[in-house]
């Protein structure tokens, strides 16, 4: 697991049926290409969150696969359709196979 890394995420905590509403996502992460050296002129292994992801009560919403031109710190607004209230489950998939994940609960009112 890559250290610092933090997601973040903004949401709103409710909407009305139906109603699209906007999803802001951060991910705190180095990333590195796999392409640069170090000091001593070794490659500098490739480390980049790879995919992202977000569920809606289960229901896929947004399927991402970055690659290493992806900028350091991956930031991601989107819309989302609320059909009722729910969760919302959004992960992240670095190279070295850890898992990062955040949720947040949207009510209907």
């Amino acid at each position: 697991m890559a250290s610092g890394v933090k997601p973040r995420v903004k949401a709103p905590k409710s909407a009305s049926a139906g109603e699209t509403v906007t999803i802001k996502t951060l991910i705190s992460h180095k990333m590195e290409s796999g392409l640069r050296k170090d000091k001593d002129g070794n490659l500098i292994p490739r480390s980049i969150i790879n995919r992202f992801t977000c569920e809606f009560n289960g229901k896929s919403v947004i399927d991402v696969e970055m690659q290493p031109s992806i900028s350091t710190n991956p930031y991601f607004e989107f819309e989302a359709t609320i059909p009722e209230a729910g969760d919302m489950k959004l992960t992240w998939y670095d190279d070295d196979g850890s898992v990062y994940e955040d949720s947040k609960s949207i009510a209907v009112g």
